[in-house]
């Protein structure tokens, strides 16, 4: 039990730390005090929350112990191709370098230029790496320690895509608030999706009203 409650103490750390870079007061505050770091401010963040990762996963990984999320071979091997190749194929829709941050550091901007995009899956979820996540995660073998972690990490996935949710109503106004209407958060549900031309509209719509 103790070392249960490590593992979650470690992830809640995680959580409150990375929600609290992502937040806007943060990276105003180190544009106002240190304005030539501001380009360089998403590149540190993602290294930053790269690094946070290594305590919970490191401590995850230390406690080994029996199975209590068994997941059949037949199952588990067929959704990690389908979440890892979906991820690799959904790629071409984001613009990696606003993404990681590489972009902004060049141009020494830290705004951010992304546009509003819609890839396939995002027709059928809002967060389709989200989702891809979870399903990795929770097809597949899980003692004490590692059930522990999904727990977490789904806990957190689902108040992290709420908030990350906010900063897009500020950012696409009225049409976010349309496309949450019509597309389920993490889950494909059946009569909740968009067609190609309903994307490309809400696509356009964005566009013009930025």
């Amino acid at each position: 039990m103790r070392d249960v409650l490590l593992i979650a103490l470690a992830w809640l750390a995680y959580g409150l730390i990375h929600s609290w870079l992502a937040g806007g007061a943060v990276k105003a505050w180190v544009s106002r005090r240190w304005p030539g770091l501001a380009p360089a401010y998403r590149l540190a963040y993602n290294a930053i929350a790269t690094l946070l990762l290594i305590p919970p996963l490191a401590l995850t990984l230390s406690m080994p112990g029996e199975v209590v999320w068994d997941v059949p071979g037949w199952i588990a091997w067929p959704t990690a191709v389908i979440a890892v190749t979906g991820f690799i194929w959904s790629l071409r829709w984001y613009d990696m370098g606003e993404f990681l941050g590489l972009a902004q550091w060049r141009r020494h901007d830290g705004r951010e230029h992304e546009g509003f995009v819609l890839s396939p899956l995002h027709r059928y979820v809002r967060h389709p790496w989200y989702s891809l996540g979870l399903l990795l995660l929770w097809t597949r073998d899980l003692d004490a320690a590692w059930l522990t972690t999904a727990l977490a990490v789904t806990v957190y996935v689902l108040i992290g895509s709420r908030l990350e949710e906010r900063k897009l109503i500020e950012r696409y106004g009225d049409t976010y608030r349309r496309y949450r209407e019509r597309v389920p958060g993490l889950i494909p549900w059946p009569g909740h999706r968009l067609s190609r031309a309903q994307a490309q509209a809400l696509q356009q719509a964005a566009r013009t009203d930025g």
